[in-house]
């Protein structure tokens, strides 16, 4: 079988969803049903593991593989899946993000109960983002409140998606016991004494065949708007239409994201499974469904390159994950491209501008890893000996260089300071940390230097939480924890224009530089950190020294002058200065830019700026007015009042992070633990000034400035 065949038979895919729609339980059900383990895993069913504990049966899986490989034979051909779980909570969307880049197609799993969740529309964007074509799966088919028609009406209605059912349930909570499949029109019916392994294929019962005949004709009216020549047989015949040209209708309208095909099942009960597997395999693409990746030349980012998806090409891969394995140590998780990527062989990392050799290849066997020999185009794999990577990572050909757009990770917001119980702990906890950091890439460790603590940041409290429980189990340290700190950042709010002139006499040479600047707040639509102007005319700044002046303004930025927290934009002009021909040279400018940075900057009108959160609270009506009551006490602002379908309200408000420590437990207390809130970042906005007062009082700040 050549490389080119397989490819067509090869499916990238991962199950995205909110908390609790029952990701991982489906994952395990797909591994088991593919005969990839011979007893099911279970994760305990519905509320019992909510919280952290469900974070850890989803991990369960996810710490030691990120990529799990099996197979599935669908219409007589073997087709090889490549699944990737994806966690399900909001401190994790990175994780959701860096997987939906290098997946050919998702599966959106929905509750039949809960329908479209606030996390199901955030990852339902996020795989609009990178234009990923997916199926919804509608679990949970067999619980008490289970309406498969109400969750297609929202999935219409509140995603703006276009869902076409091509499965309409039998039965509803205890008693769903199969499907009516609308292309065959026939009822695939599940065993409940083989545990759902079986299942048989029969007529469809007598009371549910209008119904079936009404959501088939709607099934095809929507796919007829995806294909010309089903159009006119629909409208001239819609009985000639045979079941592969709906197949193939149904697989186009995918592909070209125009529509969401729509199945049902109960993953718990094993029902359902099989039929989405063959789903995957009909309609989803293959990675020849994508002909080309786009990347930029090294040197040039403005020049764009495009690479087939073809096994001739040069090599271009992308690292999406680094996990640390205890058998095999650093493994990186990469998707291939182009070209192929054989064992014992040089790859160029684009970032680093090194090459680096890779030992051994694995793909990934639930839990086990089997050495491969060469990772073909358009496969996902997992490879160990990398000296430096990080993720999103370009890996490529050395002659053949090219960048894909690596991913942009969010800025941590929650910092907290931990320190080892014990001596002993103190080492492993520097290795852990590390290792983690290295996996994670929205997670930081710092040492500050005035207290010498070791601060870890993070994208909320649950992260960071997890963080604390992974350096326990898995590298056996035990830490203490400090209170939470905010991740404040600083700006400057006006124009202000000085001189800065640097001298140092020593025994030999002076140090010299003289630089007049303007810094003021960076234009509107900038992107980007430092946005910096040279003005200056005929030499009296000599141009080898002015990217020494840039530099220099660069690292000032990172230890603003209030409390020493980052600024995110500014620009700087540099208008004019002189030099000393013998004197000054390019780490007299950088100085005497730092000192420049520090003095004006303390004149611009600094702000204190801290991370807004988005919040979204489902609560029910009676506790509404508390609920919008606390939230105004801390600050926040309440944009939208929704009802949601089950009669509860969903309170939308942007609150800011420093007001939120413990606010889980705060609002069960409020609601009697019936309300539930997801909150994720938003933006920075700058902080009043007499909070800004408090908050500089509490780390030794410079008050003063805050006018």
């Amino acid at each position: 079988m050549s490389g080119k065949s397989q490819l067509n038979l090869t499916r990238n895919i991962g199950i995205m969803a909110h908390i609790d729609a029952g990701k991982t339980t489906t994952s395990e059900r797909i591994l088991f049903y593919t005969g990839l383990t011979h007893k099911i895993g279970e994760v305990h069913d519905g509320a019992a593991t909510m919280d952290w504990m469900a974070q850890e049966q989803e991990r369960g899986i996810t710490i030691t593989s990120a990529a799990t490989t099996t197979f599935w034979n669908y219409a007589g051909h073997k087709f090889k899946i490549n699944l990737i779980d994806t966690p399900g909570h909001v401190d994790f969307t990175v994780e959701v993000e860096r997987s939906l880049r290098i997946l050919d197609g998702a599966v959106a799993a929905f509750c039949a109960v809960g329908g479209v969740e606030p996390q199901s529309e955030t990852v339902w964007r996020q795989a609009d983002k990178y234009k990923v074509p997916r199926i919804a799966y509608v679990n949970k088919m067999d619980r008490s409140g289970a309406n498969f028609f109400e969750v297609e009406r929202q999935i219409r209605e509140v995603l703006g998606a276009h869902p076409c059912p091509l499965q309409i349930p039998i039965g509803a909570e205890e008693s769903f016991k199969g499907v009516v499949d609308l292309i065959n029109m026939k009822a695939i019916l599940w065993h409940d004494e083989t545990m759902g392994a079986e299942y048989e294929v029969d007529e469809i019962p007598a009371e549910l065949v209008d119904e079936a005949k009404t959501w088939r004709d709607k099934m095809l009216e929507t796919l007829a708007e995806c294909d010309d020549v089903l159009m006119e047989k629909y409208f001239d015949n819609p009985d000639s239409i045979s079941v592969d040209e709906i197949k193939a209708a149904i697989r186009k309208g995918t592909l070209n994201m125009q529509i969401n095909p729509m199945l049902c099942g109960s993953s718990f009960k094993n029902k359902g499974v099989q039929t989405l597997l063959d789903a995957i395999c009909a309609y989803l693409p293959s990675p020849q469904d994508t002909p080309t990746i786009e990347g930029h030349d090294i040197n040039d980012p403005d020049k764009v390159i495009v690479r087939k998806t073809v096994p001739e090409e040069p090599l271009t891969a992308l690292a999406f994950k680094i996990a640390t394995d205890p058998y095999v140590g650093r493994l990186c998780f990469f998707r291939v491209y182009s070209g192929e990527l054989p064992a014992g062989s040089y790859v160029y990392n684009a970032r680093s501008g090194k090459k680096e050799r890779i030992s051994r290849l694995f793909q990934m066997h639930s839990n086990k890893q089997n050495p491969k020999d060469v990772i073909e185009c358009g496969d996902i794999g997992a490879g160990v000996g990398f000296k430096d990577i990080r993720t999103g990572d370009t890996l490529c050909a050395e002659d053949a260089p090219i960048s894909l757009e690596s991913i942009d990770f969010p800025d941590p917001v929650i910092g907290v300071a931990v320190e080892p119980k014990t001596q002993k702990d103190l080492d492993k906890l520097g290795v852990g940390l590390a290792k983690l950091a290295e996996e994670d890439p929205t997670f930081r460790v710092e040492t500050n230097e005035e207290t010498g603590q070791t601060v870890i940041s993070g994208m909320g409290e649950l992260h960071l939480e997890i963080i604390v429980d992974r350096l326990r189990r898995e590298f056996k340290v035990e830490c203490n924890q400090g209170r939470p700190q905010v991740s404040y950042k600083e700006a400057i709010s006006k124009s202000v224009q000085l001189r800065e002139t640097y001298k140092k006499q020593t025994g030999g040479r002076g140090k010299f530089a003289d630089i007049i600047v303007r810094l003021e707040p960076a234009d509107e639509g900038f992107e980007g950190t430092l946005q910096f102007v040279d003005e200056v005319k005929g030499g009296n700044v000599p141009k080898e020294f002015i990217p020494s002046v840039q530099k220099g303004f660069e690292k000032a930025m990172q230890n603003g002058v209030l409390a020493g927290y980052p600024l995110d934009q500014m620009k700087v002009t540099l208008v004019d200065g002189s030099f000393h021909p013998v004197d000054s040279d390019q780490l007299s400018f950088e100085i005497c830019a730092i000192q420049a940075f520090k003095n004006a900057a303390a004149q611009a009108g600094p702000q204190l700026l801290e991370p807004i959160m988005k919040l979204e609270v489902v609560t029910p009506e009676e506790s509404m007015g508390d609920v919008i009551g606390d939230l105004n006490k801390r600050r926040g602002n309440v944009e939208g009042m929704e009802s949601s379908r089950t009669g509860a309200r969903i309170v939308k408000a942007k609150v800011p992070l420093a007001e939120m420590f413990g606010y889980v437990t705060a609002l069960r207390t409020i609601t009697s633990g019936r309300a539930t809130s997801t909150m994720s970042f938003s933006h920075y906005e700058p902080v009043s000034a007499n909070i800004a007062r408090e908050v500089l009082a509490e780390v030794n700040g410079r008050v003063d400035l805050i006018k």
